[in-house]
């Protein structure tokens, strides 16, 4: 937290800004996760039934995230902050009017769009703030918005389903959202450098999709969302299957800590260490997690998975963002990381759907199983594919070589 006293007062009041905004956003949307599904199921409809109704929150991420990289790019990213925060304001109402299921999907993909807009202009305007020599610090730090806001949002989300109802979590849900809207407004967007482009087709979609510095990070987040889709769409309902007397609100409790409490170190340590040596550590842990998910049977079982998927989303999506920020200039980091993190809501748009069918027909404990399998196969592609050859990849991947792809010695 040193760093943020060497800089100047206005770099950080617009942090502070950022930082209470994304904790307000966060504490919103995630009071949903242990409490949605059920209330989804109560209405009535079965597990495939569930997995396609959450699984539109994914779409609207998947469908939209492009667009808003290009906005945060052209306009601002303090514009597409702004739609984020109002989006996750306007949604809860949604759920409140619906209770078919094809409204219900429609309330979802448009839910989606927040999270596409507010992690898109966040993460590029954090980059942007952020100086090069402490760019992974910084933004570690200010990821933790994402697990304190989650702690946050789930202790709260059952609390308020048990005193006022579904209604009232709606409600409070969308309270917070319009406070992030307010305070989003007093972020002093700076502005962009304007850097010659070499060839307009270097900036078209899938160039940039399929260039060497995006595809395999965003093929590994693709496998990884399935991992993350698995958890939070279906861990809920699995719990409740078992006869473990164990809290699903705990469950994302602890996942939440252990989040936080690799946030701290693991950025600070990637300027030294480089970011590959953290991304595999956290695929691994997303692996082991489904793993101890397979087998579990037990409440301390549940902890054991709750913490190494907390130390997976504690490392994954921070150093991929702070990837994605070394491997690309500031006037193209919102396409940059739209598209890379558009694999990770791939991969959860297709988790709800497809492992709600395969646990209606093997079970949750074969689902896990099969989903750890998935997620091995994104291991192995980072640890194999991730720079120009395989031996540069392995180098990298363990922190033992340098990002073949980075540019910072550009900006």
């Amino acid at each position: 937290m040193k760093a943020f006293h060497t800089f100047d007062t206005n770099l950080r009041r617009n942090l502070l800004i950022l930082f209470a905004a994304g904790l307000l956003f966060w504490s919103s949307t995630s009071m949903f996760l242990p409490v949605l599904p059920v209330y989804v199921k109560t209405l009535g409809n079965s597990e495939p039934e569930i997995g396609i109704i959450m699984g539109g929150f994914a779409i609207g991420l998947l469908l939209f995230r492009p667009t808003l990289g290009k906005l945060a790019d052209k306009y601002s990213r303090k514009l597409v902050l702004l739609i984020g925060t109002a989006v996750a304001f306007l949604a809860p109402f949604g759920y409140l009017s619906f209770t078919s299921i094809p409204m219900l999907i429609l309330v979802r993909i448009f839910h989606g769009i927040s999270v596409a807009a507010f992690t898109t202009g966040y993460s590029a305007l954090v980059s942007d703030l952020s100086p090069v020599v402490r760019r992974g610090e910084i933004i570690s730090y200010m990821s933790l918005t994402a697990p304190i806001g989650f702690g946050m949002g789930l202790a709260m989300g059952e609390y308020l389903v048990d005193k006022v109802g579904y209604p009232g979590l709606f409600l409070f849900s969308s309270t917070l959202a319009f406070i992030g809207f307010l305070g989003t407004t007093k972020v002093i967007n700076p502005p962009l450098q304007v850097y010659k482009q070499n060839s307009e087709k270097n900036h078209r979609f899938w160039q940039i999709l399929l260039s060497q510095r995006v595809r395999v990070p965003a093929l590994v987040m693709l496998l990884v969302g399935i991992s993350v889709g698995s958890v939070h769409v279906f861990v809920s309902l699995f719990i409740k299957s078992t006869p473990v007397d164990f809290n699903a609100g705990l469950f994302f409790m602890i996942s939440a800590i252990a989040s936080f409490s690799f946030r701290v170190f693991t950025g600070k340590a990637s300027d030294r260490f480089g970011r590959g040596l953290f991304i595999t550590f956290g695929v691994a842990a997303y692996v082991l997690a489904c793993v101890i998910l397979s087998q579990a049977n037990s409440t301390f079982a549940f902890i054991l998975a709750a913490m190494a998927e907390g130390c997976g989303g504690g490392t994954v999506m921070s150093m991929i963002t702070t990837l994605m920020a070394d491997r690309s200039l500031p006037h193209e980091r919102g396409r940059i990381f739209a598209l890379c993190i558009a694999g990770f809501d791939f991969g959860i748009a297709i988790a709800a759907p497809m492992l709600g069918f395969v646990a209606g027909k093997v079970g949750y404990h074969n689902m896990y199983g099969y989903t750890a399998a998935l997620t091995s196969l994104g291991l192995i592609i980072f640890l194999t594919l991730s720079s120009k050859n395989t031996l540069e990849s392995l180098r990298f991947a363990l922190g033992r070589g340098s990002d073949a792809y980075s540019l910072n010695n550009r900006e």
